[in-house]
């Protein structure tokens, strides 16, 4: 029963280069940080752990860390010890990933804040022995890596050219891209080619862009042919059929929905609002948001959901020198069911395991 877990899970703060491991008492409905873990290589710089996500058996953690010069890092860390154990290097502010068990390989979309607004690429690794296999152009500022229930697609969002790319995880190619913004739709592949590898008037090789949806996160559904899209730049979630590969729904949302997680059973959609400092949760069948619940600070940031549907993870960032939090949120409730602070700008958090 839910009433005697205890959960597990490990959260980021961006700006503090720490990562916090918390338990939260289903019974007591009290959570707590059980130890902070320092990372980084420069104590006397911000390096900025991003995206965190759990292994294939769960033994071991992983993070990004984003602020390399110019290059960032998977980090990889045995969990329950947290001592480090190797790193290997990416391309330009690594950011969200995923795991295929087709494969066996991680997908980590390197976001690339630094410069003109050109393709970047999508890593793949070797967790186990931590070496890049590959890294493969994909769209313009990629984010919100996830993998299709079956393992052979990865599904991510082009922030800066308003698409959803899908990359087959075996072969390692480019599939599909549908565009979220409305003048778009109809865009061919060659027409998209022609965009991506055009320069502007000053021949610097960068690119005019206007997105609209400015999605930053993809979700497939667990057991339908949908995935969902966040549109951070116009508040629309995009439910997408990967049949017809049409988008078939669009729900307004409050402001800046950013990062989407949806219950095992397929039933609810949990998304972060990080323009309103809120966090939505959406019944997906009816496409009615249930409950639409006020955060302890400002810009919401991630989402993890425990395994057996219970509670929603969320981590909240906090401005200026305010501190991060994990909010626990009671998805049976439909209310917080506690506030667990943390370091500065908390972003990246996976689930570890129930108790």
């Amino acid at each position: 029963m839910a009433a005697s877990q205890t959960y597990y899970i490990y959260a980021a703060a961006e700006s503090e280069d720490e990562i916090s491991l918390i338990s939260f008492d289903a019974s007591s409905n009290n959570g707590e940080v059980v130890k902070n873990i320092e990372v980084g290589e420069f104590p006397t710089e911000t390096e900025g752990p991003h995206g965190m996500r759990m292994g294939p058996d769960d033994g071991y953690w992983y993070y990004t860390l984003a602020h390399g010069i110019p290059y960032g890092y998977l980090y990889k860390y045995k969990a329950g010890t947290d001592e480090k154990v190797e790193r290997v290097q990416l391309g330009m502010f690594p950011a969200t990933f995923d795991y295929s068990p087709v494969t066996g390989w991680f997908y980590i979309v390197n976001f690339d804040l630094h410069g003109d607004h050109v393709p970047s690429t999508v890593s793949v690794v070797d967790p186990v022995e931590m070496v890049e296999i590959e890294q493969i152009e994909t769209g313009v500022m990629p984010h919100g890596a996830r993998i299709s229930p079956d393992g052979l697609k990865m599904y991510h969002a082009s922030m800066m050219t308003d698409e959803v790319i899908v990359l087959n995880t075996v072969t390692l190619e480019i599939e599909k891209r549908i565009s979220l913004s409305e003048e778009k739709h109809q865009m061919s592949n060659h027409d998209h080619d022609t965009m991506m590898h055009s320069s502007d008037d000053s021949g610097s090789g960068s690119m005019d862009h206007n997105p609209v949806a400015k999605p930053t996160w993809v979700h497939p559904h667990p057991s339908k042919p949908y995935i969902y899209a966040a549109g951070n730049g116009n508040d629309t979630i995009y439910e997408i059929s990967t049949d017809s590969w049409e988008i078939t729904n669009e729900w307004k949302t409050d402001k800046g929905p950013y990062n989407l997680e949806i219950t095992a059973d397929g039933k609810l959609l949990v998304v972060t609002y990080k323009g309103a400092g809120r966090t939505g949760i959406w019944d997906i069948e009816s496409g009615e948001e249930l409950a639409n619940l006020e955060n302890s600070r400002k810009v919401t940031h991630g989402v993890v959901i425990s395994p057996d549907n219970r509670y929603a993870f969320v981590t909240v960032e906090g401005i200026g020198g305010e501190a991060g939090s994990v909010e626990i949120v009671d998805l049976e409730k439909r209310e917080i069911a506690d506030v667990v602070e943390i370091g500065k700008q908390a972003g990246g958090i996976t689930f570890w395991k129930m108790e």
